[in-house]
C-alpha cells in the first residue's frame, strides 16, 4: 500500500496542478485581483529589502577589527555637549603605545576642491584626503594598481581611483607620473597607486595623498586641535567598554588641566559609522549617512504590505467558499481524504504566489534603476550572479503561498459532505468574524501609514521652508580659492556695480555647513572666561547680505580695515555671558563695547551687536552660540551675492565672465544657498518619499482586497437584490445596503489606528529640535479618507449590482 502511494504521489500532484490552474482560470477576476496584490506586495518587499541589504551592507568590505574614535565636546559657551566625529593629530600614536588593544592607527584629513595639473590640464576634484601610509593596511579597499605597503609611505605620493585616473591622464597609464597642485602652493605629486573604492564606503575620495607631504611640527603637539578623523584597528576580542573607561585617565594625561573636563572619547564599530551617526556632528567623512531606524521601518512596512496581500488572498478564498463547498461534498463522497483536498487549495495557493512572484521580480527589473536613482545608491538584483538567491526567493514565495492558503485549505477541506450536499449553509459566524477582522487590520495599518506620511511630509516642509532667522532665497555662492582671493574686493565691487545685484559679502564658511567651532576669552565684570563657540570670519557687509537682524549694538564699522577686533554674537552666546558673569538681571545690551577676544592669537576688541538667533545650521539641531569677526585679512573661501528676482541667468553669466577675466584657472562652480540647505534634509526627503509610495501601496491593495469582497457579496446576495428592486428599493438604497458593512469596518480600524499612530508619530517627531506639532486634523482627514477610497471602492461594485435588471438575477437558480 505504501509502495503504491509512493509511485501514484507523481500522478496526484499533477493533478493537483491541473485542477488548481483550472480554478484559477475559471475564476479570472479573484485570480487577478490575488496575483495584483501578491505581485505589488512582494515587488516592494524585494526593492525594500534590496535597499536595507545595501545599508547593512555598508562598509563590510574590511576584514579588520577597525573603530572610529569620536569625542564627546562640553566645553563652557556651548548649549549642550556635541558628539563629534574628530579627534586630536597626536591620538593616534599616543593610543597605540600606551594601549595594549590598538594594534594599528590611521587619520584621515579631508579636502574639498583640490585641484591638480597635469602638463597643460588642471583638474578640479570634489574630494581627496590626505592619510597615513598605514591607510591600506586598516582598509581592503581593492588596490589596482601599486604596493599595499609602500604607496603612501613617501611623502608627496598619491593614489587616484580609476576615475581620477582617466580625468587626468586619459588612457596613459599613471604609476610614476608627477602631478602638480598649482593652486596656493606648486607641491608636486607623485602617483604610486589606482584604488577602487565601492560606493557602499561611508569614505569616498577622489585621490589619497601621504600625510607625511603636509607634516608640521606643530602638528605633534596640538593637543587641544580637532580637525581630523582617526580609526583605530583593536585586537580581537577587545572589550570596549573597558578600553572607553581608561580613557578619561588618558586624557587627563595629555590635556591641560583647564581643558582636560571639557572632552570624551568613545568608539565607533566601523559598520555603524554610516547609519548610526545621526547624533554625531562634524562629520565630514560620511557619505550619504542615513540613519539606520529608517530602514528598519521600511522594512517593517513592506512587510506590512506583504501581509495585506496574503490577508487578501484569504479573505477572497473563505469568502467564495460557499461557491466551492458542493466541489469538497462531492470529491469527499467519492473517497477524497481531507489532507488531498487541503493539497489542492495549497496547491492553487502556491501557484498564485509562483505566478505573482514571476511578475513581481520582473516589475524590480524595471522599476530599479529609477530607485537607484532616487536612492542615490547602485541597487542591482543578481538572480544568477549569486547561485542561492533564485532558489530562495523561489522557496521564500512557495512558503508564502502555502501560509496566505493554509487556512482557506483547513477551512475549505473541513467541510462536511452531507451538509453541503443538502445545501446547508457553510459560512458561519466565526468565519465571518475572522474575515472582517482581517479587513479592519488591513484598514488599520493603511490608515496609520497614511497618517505617518503626512506627518513626514509635513515635516520635511517644516524644516525646508522654517523662518531661519536670514535669508537663503536669491543667494549665488561663488567659491575662492588662493588665485581669487588676493582680487575678492575687486570682484565683490564689480558684481555691486550691476544693480541686479542687492548684496555681496565674503566669509570663511558657508551657512549650514557644521559652523567650526573655536575658544574665545570674554572680559566681563568678573574673571576673564574662556569658553568655546561656532565661528565665523565674515567681511563687514555679511549681516546686511543674509538679512540678519540687530536685538542690540550696531552692524561692523565701515571704515574699519578689517583687523578683526570687532565681534557681532548671537543672542545664545549673549545670554551665556551674562548667567556665567553674574548679570543675569541686566539686558542684553549691557555686554555692547565689552572686551573680547579671539583665542590663539592677538585680536583683543570688544563686542559690537548681537544678532538675533538664527539657524545657521541644519533645524536637526537646536540654534548654538555664535562669533561673528570681521577678519578680512586672511581671505575667505566664499563670496555670497545676493540678487534681485528674474536675473537669475544675468547673475550667473556675469559671474562666469568675471571669473573667466580674474582668474581663468580657477574652478567657476556657481550654487544656490537655498539649493545647499534643501540638500541637508536629502535624507529625510527620501524617508518621506519612500513612506508614501509604501502607504499608496498599502491602500491599493486593501482596495483590492475590498473590492474583491464586495464584488463578492453582490454576486452573493443578486437574488436578494432583485428582490428588494422589485419590491421599490432604489438604487441609492442598494449601494448603501451593500456599502454599510464595509465602512462600518473601516471606522474601526480608524478608531484603532488613531491611537497607534498618535503614540508613533509623537515618539518619531521627538527626534527633531523643531518639528511640527502632532494636530488632531491629519487624524481626522486621514480617516475620512480611508473612509472615501473603501466607499469609493465598494459603490463601483454596488452600483454595478443596483444597476442589474431583476429580472435576470430571479431568473438564476
Amino acid at each position: 500500500m505504501e509502495w503504491y502511494l509512493i509511485c501514484a504521489a507523481p500522478g496526484m500532484l499533477r493533478n493537483y496542478l491541473k485542477t488548481a490552474w483550472r480554478n484559477l482560470w475559471k475564476r479570472k477576476t479573484f485570480t487577478i485581483i490575488n496575483i495584483a496584490g501578491l505581485a505589488i506586495g512582494m515587488a516592494a518587499c524585494i526593492v525594500i529589502l534590496l535597499f536595507v541589504s545595501y545599508e547593512r551592507n555598508f562598509d563590510g568590505m574590511h576584514t579588520k577589527n577597525i573603530y572610529r574614535l569620536c569625542e564627546v565636546q562640553k566645553p563652557q559657551g556651548m548649549v549642550a555637549p556635541q558628539n563629534v566625529a574628530l579627534s586630536m593629530f597626536p591620538m593616534g600614536p599616543t593610543l597605540r603605545q600606551e594601549f595594549p588593544e590598538v594594534r594599528n592607527f590611521t587619520r584621515v584629513r579631508q579636502r574639498d576642491r583640490y585641484d591638480l595639473r597635469y602638463g597643460e590640464k588642471n583638474v578640479f576634484f570634489d574630494r581627496v584626503a590626505f592619510v597615513d601610509s598605514t591607510y591600506l593596511e586598516l582598509f581592503n579597499f581593492p588596490l589596482l594598481a601599486g604596493s599595499r605597503k609602500e604607496a603612501l609611505v613617501k611623502p608627496n605620493s598619491a593614489v587616484l581611483t580609476p576615475d581620477a585616473a582617466r580625468r587626468l591622464f586619459g588612457h596613459e597609464d599613471p604609476i610614476g607620473k608627477t602631478v602638480v597642485h598649482h593652486l596656493g602652493d606648486t607641491t608636486p605629486f607623485t602617483i604610486t597607486g589606482i584604488i577602487d573604492i565601492p560606493g557602499n564606503s561611508h569614505m569616498q575620495f577622489d585621490a589619497l595623498f601621504s600625510f607625511s607631504s603636509i607634516y608640521q611640527p606643530w602638528m605633534f603637539t596640538n593637543w587641544g586641535g580637532n580637525w581630523l578623523v582617526t580609526y583605530l584597528e583593536l585586537a580581537p576580542e577587545t572589550n570596549v567598554a573597558a578600553m572607553e573607561k581608561k580613557f578619561p585617565a588618558y586624557l587627563k594625561r595629555h590635556l591641560s588641566e583647564e581643558n582636560y573636563p571639557n572632552y570624551e572619547l568613545f568608539l565607533q564599530p566601523l559598520p555603524q559609522v554610516h547609519a548610526g551617526s545621526t547624533n554625531i556632528t562634524h562629520d565630514y567623512v560620511n557619505d550619504r549617512k542615513f540613519d539606520r531606524r529608517h530602514t528598519y521601518i521600511f522594512a517593517v512596512i513592506a512587510f506590512i504590505i506583504l501581509v495585506l496581500a496574503c490577508i487578501n488572498f484569504m479573505n477572497l478564498s473563505t469568502a467564495r467558499s460557499a461557491e466551492r463547498s458542493r466541489e469538497v461534498g462531492v470529491r469527499k463522497s467519492i473517497g477524497a481524504r481531507r489532507y488531498q483536498l487541503a493539497g489542492q487549495f495549497i496547491a492553487e495557493s502556491v501557484i498564485t504566489a509562483l505566478i505573482a512572484m514571476c511578475i513581481a521580480l520582473a516589475a524590480v527589473k524595471l522599476v530599479l534603476p529609477a530607485v537607484s536613482a532616487f536612492a542615490d545608491r547602485t541597487l542591482e538584483l543578481p538572480l544568477f550572479e549569486r547561485p542561492l538567491l533564485l532558489p530562495g526567493i523561489i522557496a521564500a514565495t512557495m512558503l508564502v503561498g502555502i501560509l496566505a492558503g493554509l487556512y482557506p485549505a483547513v477551512y475549505l477541506s473541513s467541510f462536511e459532505p452531507v451538509r453541503v450536499l443538502k445545501g446547508s449553509p457553510v459560512v458561519g459566524r466565526n468565519r465571518s468574524l475572522l474575515r472582517n477582522s482581517l479587513v479592519v487590520a488591513q484598514f488599520a495599518a493603511a490608515i496609520f501609514l497614511m497618517i505617518a506620511t503626512s506627518f513626514a511630509l509635513q515635516q520635511l516642509k517644516f524644516m525646508q521652508t522654517r523662518d531661519r532667522g536670514f535669508t537663503v532665497d536669491q543667494v549665488l555662492l561663488l567659491r575662492l580659492d588662493p588665485q581669487t582671493n588676493p582680487k575678492y574686493a575687486a570682484i565683490k565691487e564689480e558684481f555691486l556695480q550691476h544693480s541686479f545685484v542687492e548684496a555681496a559679502s565674503g566669509s570663511q564658511q558657508r551657512l549650514g555647513a557644521n559652523i567650526h567651532q573655536g575658544s574665545v576669552e570674554f572680559h566681563g565684570s568678573g574673571p576673564v572666561r574662556s569658553l568655546v563657540t561656532s565661528g565665523v570670519a565674515v567681511d563687514r557687509d555679511f549681516l546686511r547680505l543674509y538679512k540678519i537682524q540687530l536685538v542690540a549694538g550696531s552692524d561692523f564699522s565701515k571704515d574699519k580695515t578689517g583687523d578683526g577686533r570687532e565681534y557681532i554674537i548671537n543672542e545664545s552666546l549673549a545670554k551665556e555671558l551674562l548667567r556665567e558673569d553674574g548679570r543675569k538681571d541686566q539686558s542684553i545690551a549691557s555686554l555692547i563695547g565689552s572686551r573680547f577676544r579671539l583665542g590663539g592669537e592677538d585680536s583683543t576688541g570688544y563686542i559690537r551687536g548681537v544678532a538675533k538667533d538664527f539657524n545657521f545650521n541644519s533645524l536637526h539641531h537646536k540654534i548654538e552660540t555664535l562669533t561673528l569677526y570681521n577678519v578680512e585679512r586672511y581671505g575667505f573661501s566664499e563670496l555670497a551675492v545676493r540678487i534681485k528676482g528674474g536675473h537669475v541667468k544675468e547673475a550667473l553669466a556675469l559671474a562666469e565672465d568675471i571669473w573667466k577675466r580674474q582668474a581663468p584657472t580657477s574652478l567657476f562652480s556657481p550654487a544656490f544657498l537655498d539649493q545647499h540647505f534643501n540638500a541637508l534634509y536629502h535624507a529625510d526627503q527620501q524617508v518621506s518619499r519612500i513612506v508614501a509610495v509604501l502607504a499608496g501601496l498599502a491602500i491599493f491593495i486593501s482596495c483590492l482586497g475590498l473590492f474583491g469582497l464586495a464584488s463578492y457579496a453582490a454576486e452573493r446576495r443578486t437574488k436578494e437584490i432583485g428582490i428588494r428592486k422589485v419590491m421599490g428599493a432604489s438604487v441609492r438604497n442598494i449601494v448603501a445596503m451593500l456599502s454599510r458593512d464595509f465602512i462600518r469596518l473601516v471606522l474601526i480600524a480608524m478608531v484603532i489606528a488613531w491611537p497607534v499612530a498618535w503614540l508613533g508619530v509623537g515618539q518619531w517627531l521627538n527626534d527633531f529640535a523643531y518639528r511640527v506639532p502632532v494636530t488632531w486634523w491629519v487624524f481626522v482627514v486621514a480617516g475620512a479618507g480611508a473612509v472615501a477610497i473603501a466607499l469609493f471602492t465598494v459603490s463601483f461594485q454596488a452600483l454595478r449590482a443596483g444597476r442589474a435588471n431583476p429580472v435576470n438575477s430571479l431568473k438564476m437558480d
